[in-house]
């Protein structure tokens, strides 16, 4: 049988006194939390322990005696064994450590069902191990029941401050945690132990990670202060808002529809809930809460500085003015480039041979709009500084407000493009119907509409006539109406990539957990996958002595539990399914849907 003590290593130079712990007895371990020094009084020593376990909710008890022996303490010691009898444990742990080595000796007290307190040392000297091997054939019997420990040395104040993953989820709390989870779990919840230590001038004084100097700093006391008048602001600030958006204007069908299709209010609404969750009063109820709240913070506060970096080169030398006399020109252009395609494509582009009316008639309504379109940004251009410059100050609110600007202007002057796509897209898909239509009459089959399948039919000559003439139509039709389909499909994917790549920066930056990953790279001991062991001391007539290290956890792994949920801006439909729908003629819309939340 082996017993398992884990022992801080900030309690190995400690003074003689207790140990205080907890006993995990379903694992048979034991775990060290303090040492309370000597001298003490009994009855002070349980009292502070009913209060320590009270205020953390751990089982705490007097495990046993740590003796390290000094000049004037010969019959320390003895006076701790018998300290039993005060402290009454199903097990007393006596471990003492002598000068000049690195390993414990540790004693263990069992008491038997009359009450008197039975030794077993766990590890003999070599003297003793010497005598036993004398009397090996007479003690087999007793050699069996001699329980064996192994001493698990750890840092406490990294046990304590990290989370071990997978973090347990509510659900699960039928099955019984792990004995390294209960470990973990007894080292942070007994941080009220923690606040006393051998400087304090109290009755008792106790040895752990704070005994050297408690971690603490003015500068972040004065934050947590200030932190309460700021939440309470920006809460009645988001409550102003709230009711602004809800004035019934605003619920009118033009004014819901633009703000549901548009980047900018979409990412302010996304914004607003953040601000929510930190203006919150609540402190976080678990540790997810709380990496979540801190990311969301600290992706705030770079969105904020990136963006005031963007709106300090805007406003600098004058871009926003060369930006503005780049803009009417480049429009122009693209217009032009726009009038040769289709002057193009109403010849015989690429050698083929299409049919010249409906070629003439598509390639005439297309350069009507382009005309339109040229008239529009010419009676805009003298505005367009201005929207420049005061779209620049959105920057303020962050770089992803500026961003989701950038894609609404885009899709804006590129709205003839969308056009130009929506027009092919729907006469091209209502010539596949069609013909899919019109074949299925050919082999007297139909589509059933209410059973969703296809279904055999009888026609008759008349109906298998006009059939054939529409078929022999739409067929010789097709090339024209799908080469126009084709160009302006082909325009509208770098519209939609380029929003796509914009739409991508945007959640980047509102998702990504930057505060787990500096937590992971600074200290990477808070966030923990689990453990691994070597050995630290084997010396002969002492315990055997491992050192715990924590392996932290893996980078993918850190982005993939704290991930900030948002909205989705990734194609909903699989490649497959997007290259059918173009197949088809089926409308390919922008990547933004804000419907579609992923975690």
């Amino acid at each position: 049988m082996v017993l398992k003590v884990f022992f801080p290593q900030c309690c190995n130079r400690a003074d003689s006194g207790l140990l205080v712990g907890r006993w995990i007895s379903e694992h048979d371990s034991a775990v060290v939390l303090a040492v309370i020094h000597y001298p003490f009084i009994p009855g002070q020593v349980k009292q502070y322990i009913q209060q320590m376990q009270a205020q953390s909710g751990v089982e705490l008890s007097v495990l046993g005696s740590w003796s390290l022996p000094k000049e004037g303490q010969e019959g320390m010691e003895s006076f701790l064994r018998d300290l039993s009898t005060i402290f009454p444990q199903q097990r007393w742990l006596q471990i003492s450590r002598q000068m000049g080595k690195t390993g414990f000796t540790c004693q263990v007290l069992d008491r038997d069902q009359s009450g008197k307190a039975v030794q077993r040392e766990a590890k003999k000297k070599k003297e003793e191990e010497k005598e036993q091997e004398e009397e090996e054939e007479e003690g087999d019997g007793e050699d069996e029941d001699e329980e064996k420990v192994i001493f698990i040395h750890y840092e406490q104040r990294k046990v304590m401050l990290s989370q071990l993953h997978p973090i347990e989820s509510g659900d699960n709390k039928a099955e019984p945690p792990s004995e390294l989870r209960q470990v973990f779990q007894t080292v942070a919840r007994s941080q009220p132990l923690f606040f006393l230590d051998k400087y304090d001038d109290a009755p008792l004084k106790s040895t752990h990670w704070q005994s050297e100097g408690r971690e603490a700093s003015i500068i972040v006391e004065l934050l947590k202060q200030a932190s309460v008048p700021l939440c309470l602001l920006v809460a009645w600030l988001l409550s102003v808002w709230t009711w602004i958006c809800g004035i019934r204007v605003f619920r009118l069908f033009p004014l819901r529809f633009l703000s549901s299709k548009l980047s900018t209010c979409i990412q302010l609404s996304y914004r607003s809930e953040h601000m929510r969750t930190l203006s919150s009063p609540k402190a976080a109820a678990n540790h997810t809460d709380f990496m979540r709240k801190a990311n969301i913070l600290v992706s705030f506060l770079v969105d904020a500085a990136l963006g005031v970096l963007l709106m300090s080169w805007l406003y600098r030398d004058d871009h926003i003015a060369m930006l503005a006399n780049t803009l009417v020109p480049a429009a122009d252009h693209v217009a032009k480039e726009l009038e040769e395609l289709l002057q193009w494509l109403m010849g015989a582009p690429a050698g083929l041979k299409m049919n010249r009316a409906l070629d003439q008639v598509l390639g005439r309504f297309f350069l009507y709009h382009i005309h339109l379109w040229i008239s529009y940004i010419h009676l805009m251009s003298p505005f367009i500084e201005g929207i420049l410059w005061y779209g620049g100050l959105s920057a303020c609110l962050g770089l992803t407000f500026a961003l989701s600007l950038l894609s609404d202007m885009v899709a804006l002057l590129t709205f003839h493009i969308y056009c130009f796509y929506v027009y092919g897209a729907r006469l091209y898909c209502l010539k596949i119907y069609g013909l899919s239509s019109l074949w299925r009459l050919f082999r007297g089959k139909k589509w059933n509409v209410l059973r969703q399948r296809v279904d055999s039919c009888s026609y008759d000559l008349d109906q298998l006539f006009i059939g054939t003439l529409l078929f022999t139509i739409l067929l010789f039709l097709l090339p024209t109406t799908a080469l126009y389909y084709l160009v302006f499909t082909l325009l509208r994917l770098v519209v939609v990539l380029f929003q796509g790549v914009l739409h991508l920066s945007v959640d980047f930056i509102n998702s990504f957990p930057l505060f787990g990953v500096g937590l992971r790279v600074c200290r990477s001991y808070r966030l923990a996958e689990g453990v691994k062991f070597r050995v630290l001391c084997e010396e002969p007539g002492t315990a055997l002595h491992l050192l715990m290290e924590i392996n932290p956890l893996k980078f993918s792994s850190v982005v993939q539990t704290y991930r900030t949920p948002t909205y989705s801006c990734y194609p909903r439909d699989s490649w497959a399914a997007l290259v059918k729908k173009l197949f088809v003629g089926e409308l390919i819309y922008p990547w933004r849907h804000k419907t579609t939340k992923t975690d």
